[in-house]
């Protein structure tokens, strides 16, 4: 599951350190809080396009949908049945792209319940590529397309496995023209776990529970109040 995530970066500079082209309906940054249903930024590219950095609703709205909420939010898709489902079975042939970010949060609960927010990155720093998918749907009321995308979530690595049972699959820099077809075909092998030692994680505040919440300091380490 990937359900928030944080870009701490400008657009511009996420752009440039994905080799891409910034579109100018990017959406503003830094957004320490991004939400399902908002815009998100997302790598285009293929064998005949010039990769290009855009925004794209997080939430993949199937075209057989009337309106948004016709059926379940597609924010994530499993990779181990993608290829199965007819939301996704075409878009993960011709249409992938990369989802960007500095970082995402997941949840644990503690013994009474209570959500516990972490925030994960990369353990070398650099942003995060997950793998998505993206859809184009047209508003039958407006006659207007919006281009939405849903990331790919794997079982969980052994580390990861402490904080979540699935977890993003993540497209190391080697491999984002295989997975935006601009190199070649044979991309299903990439749809695995992250290797055990690419992400780093910490307990951040509960405030980020709330959507509403914005701002550098839902990032920073939470350590619990001194109990003595």
């Amino acid at each position: 599951m990937c359900g928030r995530i944080a870009i701490t970066l400008p657009a511009e500079a996420m752009a440039q350190m994905f080799d891409a082209a910034p579109a100018n309906n990017l959406p503003e940054g830094p957004n320490y809080n991004v939400c399902p249903t908002t815009q998100v930024a997302v790598i285009t590219g293929g064998a005949d396009q010039p990769r290009q950095m855009e925004a794209m609703r997080w939430g993949l709205i199937p075209q057989w949908y009337k309106k948004p909420n016709d059926g379940p939010l597609l924010i994530n898709a499993r990779a181990e049945t993608v290829l199965e489902k007819p939301a996704f079975r075409s878009a993960v042939h011709e249409r992938r792209v990369l989802v960007v970010a500095s970082g995402f949060y997941e949840w644990t609960k503690d013994a009474e319940g209570n959500r516990d927010p972490w925030y994960i990155t990369r353990r070398d720093g650099a942003p995060l590529a997950f793998a998505g998918l993206w859809q184009g749907w047209q508003n039958p009321d407006n006659g207007e397309e919006v281009r939405t995308v849903a990331a790919l979530t794997i079982a969980a690595n052994t580390p990861m496995q402490a904080i979540h049972h699935r977890m993003p699959v993540i497209i190391e820099a080697s491999d984002r023209a295989l997975w935006l077809g601009e190199k070649g075909k044979g991309a299903a092998p990439l749809m695995r776990a992250a290797a055990d030692d690419v992400l780093q994680w910490h307990r951040v505040d509960r405030a980020v529970n709330s959507n509403r919440a914005s701002g550098p300091e839902l990032i920073e380490p939470w350590e619990p109040p001194n109990s003595s």
